[in-house]
């Protein structure tokens, strides 16, 4: 049981090979004295991730039950029984405060395709039993793939019973583009109802940035977030069952926000100590490679980290997952600038609608055009050395789909009122500039590489726009002339509130208000201005389900109901399931609705 054959060792990550036929002895790492038990508390469950064909990273958190600091040794144990009759890893791990009490560990010379049981002991004290799976061999023929994506789970808005619908699907992993917290409490859009058992967040040294409510600040309330988030058992139990690969995007640091920027207000402050506090606790508690994944706390700056990496399952996907707010430009219209022309204050003032939201055209090319100029290339999301490494892994892909875990909205989103509003309000808009649609050469730089390199099969996987969205994505915006080169499949956010919900509650009394009347009406206006959707939902709270093979990409939406009028979550919380299949060789989604 002691013997251990560790790659590499560091306080917060360690790499151990597994070794077949490993005795279990039913003790443990720490006192055996009947005593002891309940010492330890393993409070926010277990979880695996970033799973390939040879190994998995496993995760916990464990704590003393009386609040004491002091480092607590415990070993992970991995097999291939539940009982844990014969081990093929024990790995000794150390739970330090310096990272929050929690562990990481990569078991590799796993078996690929196969099923493993995994759990944490320490002292007298066992933590709940984990399921995960090894990625199936590279070049692998395979049938089927089945995977789920989800995201935007807010605590404070609606309810989770989405995640025990997802505990019941069959699939082989779990994907989470991002949102994973939301950083702020109490913030204009976190009004809704929230179910009883999720109360009030209290941040230790959160802050209150202009009308957003209170927002974490430090390591210690990012962490408090995830602690949080992590407590709800539904949460847990989606860990225990499948590995996850996880990616961030606005929330797990700051709304919309870019690099150390935060833009709550017009100023776009730069918070590089609080990035790298938002950079610590993910790393902390999400069960990631850290082969592939780099995190470096001594290193100064906001990237002390990357997350950006690919995993392949088969000979049948490949799944690219970006960063899409570590690297990113500033958003092409300054809202400063914007403020000004408008007479507003330019520092304290929020004038993201006009700058973010509902951008008129001529703006943004304007802007981009004096960006552009300043940076000596155009305003990118990706940034320049991610954006080659994408290029490089799409073309070199040799896998049946190319799927990318991709966090902001592909799908192009128009709203044409020159003909239709009174000045200032008749222009031609860009819905949601915090999406690729804001940073239009880049957009077309990445999807042109596509067609010009003759990449096919291409699939985005996307959160973010609290909707669901399914459309065809052309290499330019012109839906006229651009050549198809792959679908966006957007999920709504699991719990937080839809796309519609907001722009319903800010509409007032613009030529906005209209088309916003019903959540019908704004669906009928976008599809269009935008005729390349093949489907749209902007008033849904829900998740997705993919299953693969080589003929076809089949995606399952499925939208949950929300909280009933008194608050209590509704007896049967899946409100409907919207089939959509992409063929092979194909660019054109075929929608089955209401199935």
């Amino acid at each position: 049981m002691d013997r251990r054959n560790f790659v590499k060792s560091a306080m917060y990550f360690t790499v151990a090979s597994a070794t077949l036929g490993l005795q279990a002895c039913g003790g443990s790492s720490g006192s055996t004295a009947s005593s002891d038990k309940g010492k330890y508390l393993f409070s926010h469950g277990v979880a695996s991730g970033d799973p390939k064909e040879s190994s998995v990273v496993f995760w916990t958190r464990c704590i003393n039950s009386n609040a004491a600091k002091d480092d607590i040794g415990l070993k992970l144990e991995v097999s291939k029984s539940s009982a844990f009759d014969t081990l093929v890893a024990s790995v000794a791990l150390t739970a330090s405060a310096t990272y929050d009490f929690t562990v990481r560990a990569k078991v590799t010379n796993l078996t690929a395709a196969s099923s493993y049981f995994y759990r944490f002991v320490a002292g007298q004290d066992v933590s709940a039993t984990g399921q995960t799976k090894t990625a199936p061999a590279a070049g692998a023929a395979l049938a089927e793939l089945r995977f789920a994506w989800f995201t935007c789970q807010d605590w404070s808005v609606n309810h989770w019973g989405a995640m025990e619908l997802l505990a019941q699907e069959n699939i082989d992993f779990l994907v989470h583009l991002g949102d994973y917290i939301y950083e702020s409490v109490g913030a204009s859009f976190q009004t809704g109802i929230a179910e009883p058992a999720h109360a009030a967040i209290k941040l230790p040294d959160g802050q209150k940035v202009g009308s957003s409510g209170i927002s974490a600040t430090t390591v210690e309330d990012y962490r408090t977030l995830y602690k949080t988030y992590r407590s709800d058992a539904r949460l847990q139990a989606l860990h225990a069952k499948w590995p996850m690969i996880a990616i961030w995007d606005d929330h797990e640091f700051s709304d919309d926000c870019w690099q150390d920027h935060q833009t709550y207000t017009n100023q776009n402050k730069q918070e590089t100590s609080r990035r790298r506090s938002a950079n610590q606790a993910w790393a902390e508690y999400m069960p990631v490679d850290f082969g592939d994944v780099s995190f470096d706390l001594n290193k100064a700056g906001y990237d002390n980290i990357r997350i950006y990496r690919e995993f392949k399952f088969g000979s049948l996907m490949h799944l690219v997952m970006t960063d899409q707010r570590l690297y990113r430009d500033d958003h092409i219209v300054s809202e400063a600038l914007y403020a000004n022309l408008l007479g507003k204050d330019p520092v304290n003032g929020n004038d993201s609608v006009g700058s973010r939201y509902f951008v008129p055209s001529t703006w943004l090319r304007d802007f981009e055009k004096q960006n552009a100029t300043s940076l000596q290339r155009p305003p990118s999301i990706l940034g320049v050395t991610q954006s080659q490494w994408w290029k490089d892994t799409m073309k070199a892909s040799t896998s049946t789909w190319k799927v990318w875990g991709n966090e902001v909205t592909l799908n192009r989103m128009f709203l044409d009122m020159r003909s239709q509003a009174p000045a200032p309000y008749n222009n031609l808009y860009i819905v949601n500039a915090d999406a690729w649609d804001g940073y239009p050469s880049h957009k077309a730089e990445m999807l042109t590489y596509l067609k010009t390199e003759g990449i096919k099969n291409v699939v985005a996987v996307t959160g973010d726009l609290h909707a669901f969205q399914c459309g065809t994505v052309r290499d330019t915006q012109d839906t006229a002339t651009g050549t198809p080169v792959l679908v966006d499949f957007v999920a709504a956010g699991i719990s937080s509130d839809s796309f519609y919900s907001y722009l319903k509650q800010n509409a007032g009394t613009t030529p906005l208000a209209a088309l916003v009347a019903t959540p019908q009406t704004f669906d009928g206006v976008m599809r269009l201005n935008n005729p390349d959707f093949a489907y749209l939902d902007h008033d849904a709270q829900g998740y997705a389900v993919a299953t693969i093979t080589a003929s076809a990409f089949t995606v399952l939406f499925k939208k949950v109901k929300r909280l009933n009028a008194d608050g209590s979550k509704p007896a049967a919380p899946l409100a409907k399931t919207t089939r959509i299949t992409v063929a092979a060789g194909s660019t054109t989604p075929v929608v089955e609705d209401n199935i």
